[in-house]
């Protein structure tokens, strides 16, 4: 899970989703990608009182994908999934993912969308930045799930549809799915969000254009 001066509010409740999953064997990397604004001493807190679970690395700002690269140098475990800070997981997200990925390397799924307005499901076409497409149709980094070889041996790009480039590229590799299911929660109201900002730049357009 990337930080970058989230509201603590927001990282209390995407932590806690984790710990409270069904499935418990696990470790959540939280790597701070040198924010300013949030509150480092209340982060700090929360994962000193759960030490057997949650380890906390902190670097000079570089975006998500560069951290979240990082958080994959460090992984142990022989799968390796994604958080976003400002979202989370329903109880039995990790749980779910294990039985979906059966045989497969790598998998991604829809999301449990919040949102304000029905617009809110669309998000700018990587392909063509003035159209939209729907959210089922595009690819979240939070739905990524799979074994740690795909992450180790291909790097998120920087920039906007990092996630998307990913499972694109896994696909040349690797054996991929979009698998059946909502047990991410993408909390899609927040307006400060990347997606929200790119969105309230372009047309709203829709394409229906499938990512994968």
């Amino acid at each position: 899970m990337a930080v970058y001066n989230t509201d603590f509010a927001y990282i209390k409740r995407a932590i806690d989703s984790v710990l409270n999953q069904d499935f418990q064997d696990f470790e959540l990397i939280i790597i701070d990608d040198g924010s300013k604004e949030n509150n480092r001493e209340l982060l700090l807190s929360c994962v000193e009182k759960n030490e057997d679970k949650l380890i906390y690395i902190r670097h000079s700002n570089r975006g998500q994908s560069e951290s979240i690269n990082r958080g994959v140098l460090n992984c142990v475990g022989e799968y390796i999934t994604i958080l976003d800070s400002d979202d989370e997981y329903k109880p039995n997200h990790l749980s779910a993912c294990l039985r979906a990925i059966d045989n497969y390397d790598l998998i991604c799924s829809k999301s449990s969308t919040i949102v304000d307005d029905v617009n809110d499901f669309y998000v700018p076409d990587k392909n063509d930045l003035t159209k939209l497409i729907h959210l089922d149709n595009s690819v979240l980094f939070g739905t990524l799930f799979g074994r740690k070889k795909v992450f180790s041996r291909i790097n998120f790009k920087s920039g906007f549809a990092a996630d998307a480039d990913f499972f694109e590229k896994a696909k040349l590799n690797f054996r991929v799915k979009k698998a059946d299911l909502r047990t991410y929660i993408y909390y899609r109201n927040i307006p400060t969000s990347i997606c929200s900002s790119m969105k309230n730049k372009n047309l709203s357009t829709h394409s229906t254009h499938d990512e994968f």
